[in-house]
């Protein structure tokens, strides 16, 4: 049976309490790939921090999601519609992500994540704030130096064998005309079905994998993969960084990421990347994405 505290005892437990809660606590900010909304992590919330993700701009669900885009689709309807995000270009996802972190950062530590394109926007918002962001942590991301773009690295040796062109499957419309590449994820063709769960998530259960490509969005830019995603040494060169390798990534292979550390590091010989591997394809399924929770909580204490 529950018994009433004395008052004086009630205050004193409260100022204990109030005593031993943390006051300030890291935020992790995370940015998306491509065709992805703004995602958090619930089990770094419920680890005591905090996450938010970034809404890219043209990256609404209520801005890519059309009844043409339902079953049974209008193929015919889908290509023809203008895209919220042709003119959206590497600069304004930047100032979109500058903005969050500075908010962040009035309550204290900021993480700021990048998984696969995101890493570019990373890079360059370190670039613009590196007094704000306490660590950069690139998620099986692209980190641009001795190349200036996503876009320039894929066409690189190291990237043979990459399955990123599985989506030329599923195009619909003409990317010159609407301004971005459209991609129906909702596709029921197995061919092109097989082609994406294998280069992107190929040790998924298929339902694991159909909610996946189900809540991506049909529209990415055409200008963002090829913006000039490089940082300064001296800004963004002097934020202290991790690289999250995916062992088995099959859209930015191993070989593309180790390049991309190893030429990070001789750009910043004083700051090298911290890195750990992760026995995950490039989109991790739940199991795999504990161990990348695990890494995160470790870096925030």
């Amino acid at each position: 049976m529950y018994a009433p505290s004395a008052p004086g005892e009630h205050r004193h437990m409260s100022e204990q309490t109030e005593t031993a809660r943390p006051r300030r606590v890291t935020t992790f900010v995370f940015v998306t790939g491509a065709n992805g909304t703004a995602s958090q992590d619930p089990e770094l919330t419920l680890r005591g921090h905090r996450t938010v993700g970034v809404d890219l701009p043209g990256h609404g669900a209520a801005e890519q999601f059309h009844r043409a885009y339902q079953a049974p689709q209008d193929l015919a309807a889908l290509a023809a519609l203008p895209s919220p995000v042709s003119a959206v270009t590497l600069d304004d996802h930047v100032e979109a992500t500058v903005n969050v972190v500075r908010r962040a950062a009035e309550h204290g530590p900021v993480i700021l994540v990048g998984g696969s394109l995101g890493g570019a926007t990373v890079t360059r918002a370190a670039d613009e704030v590196p007094d704000l962001i306490d660590r950069l942590v690139y998620d099986a991301a692209f980190c641009c130096t001795a190349l200036r773009s996503p876009a320039e690295y894929l066409g690189t040796p190291e990237a043979e064998g990459s399955l990123a062109s599985s989506v030329l499957g599923a195009l619909v419309g003409d990317p010159r005309e609407i301004g971005a590449i459209r991609v129906n994820w909702r596709s029921a063709d197995p061919v092109f079905l097989d082609a994406a769960k294998e280069a992107y998530m190929a040790d998924a259960s298929d339902g694991e994998f159909l909610a996946l490509v189900n809540g991506l969005l049909p529209d990415e830019s055409l200008l963002v993969s090829g913006g000039d995603a490089r940082g300064r040494a001296q800004a963004w060169g002097r934020v202290p960084r991790t690289y999250i390798r995916h062992a088995r990534d099959r859209t930015i292979p191993p070989a593309l990421q180790d390049r991309m550390i190893r030429e990070a590091d001789a750009a910043t010989p004083g700051n090298p990347f911290d890195v750990h591997t992760v026995e995950a394809t490039h989109a991790p399924t739940a199991a795999a994405y504990r161990q990348i929770s695990d890494i995160l909580d470790r870096l925030a204490k």
